[in-house]
């Protein structure tokens, strides 16, 4: 068996005294494990570092083995991504959420949204808005999506300011006036075509992890017996410090 593919690095474990089982999400073959010879030493470190877009060609004898993995580097992003606390805190959670991806299934869509955001993680609060959006994402890939593009009560597309703990839908200004403090707030960028959608606070960036932390953890997490991570607090702390915030270009 041998195939090729893109992928981005998530995790890196020894094994033995000189090799390292690396954990690739790839385009074509979705999460999935192989084995690296020398990949414990200084030389290889580099390369296996967490949010590096490498080559990959993998090979084993059967499909189901655990098999071997020749890998290259395509964007060593890791040099840079280590030098901020926010992108730290950032790829660690973005490595936690792709682990909920079902093992060697193709994800092709999260594959690309993660390295996009990859991409763009120099801004911390443009980082925190693609991480939300990478976090609703996740929701929609694993069977939990969220309308947020049509009122859960009247219908309506517009004026749409809050989103239902219980549903997950959208809920206009008008049907959520009566419930307004059982209602989460639904932040601008969040809203589909609506002005606002490119500019944001601090409070938006935690209302809208409000919202998707919230359902990840009903129905995700909590069935599997699990929290959110200490990283996704740490990336959230670090992308709300009280500080001005702008319009993305």
């Amino acid at each position: 068996m041998e195939w090729a593919d893109e992928g981005i690095v998530l995790g890196v474990r020894r094994h033995g005294e000189s090799s390292a089982i690396v954990e690739l999400l790839t385009r074509e073959h979705g999460r999935h494990l192989g084995l690296v010879r020398g990949g414990a030493g200084s030389r290889m470190r580099p390369l296996l570092q967490p949010g590096n877009s490498v080559t990959a060609v993998w090979r084993a004898r059967l499909d189901e083995h655990l098999g071997m993995y020749a890998l290259e580097g395509t964007r060593l992003r890791a040099a840079t991504l280590l030098a901020s606390s926010h992108a730290v805190y950032g790829v660690t959670h973005l490595a936690a959420l792709a682990r909920l991806l079902p093992e060697r299934d193709p994800h092709q869509d999260i594959y690309e949204m993660l390295q996009g955001t990859l991409d763009d993680f120099d801004d911390a609060g443009v980082a925190a808005v693609h991480l939300i959006r990478f976090e609703l994402a996740m929701l929609t890939e694993l069977g939990f999506g969220l309308d947020l593009e049509n009122c859960a009560a009247t219908g309506e597309t517009s004026d749409l300011i809050y989103v239902s703990p219980k549903s997950g839908g959208a809920v206009s200004r008008a049907a959520g006036e009566p419930w307004r403090d059982r209602l989460l707030p639904l932040p601008a960028f969040l809203r589909e075509g609506e002005s606002g959608a490119n500019s944001w606070s601090e409070q938006d960036l935690r209302d809208g992890f409000q919202i998707t932390g919230l359902f990840l953890l009903r129905h995700v997490l909590e069935p599997r017996g699990q929290g959110h991570s200490d990283a996704r607090d740490g990336f959230i702390n670090a992308v709300t410090r009280p500080r001005s915030r702008t319009a993305v270009p």
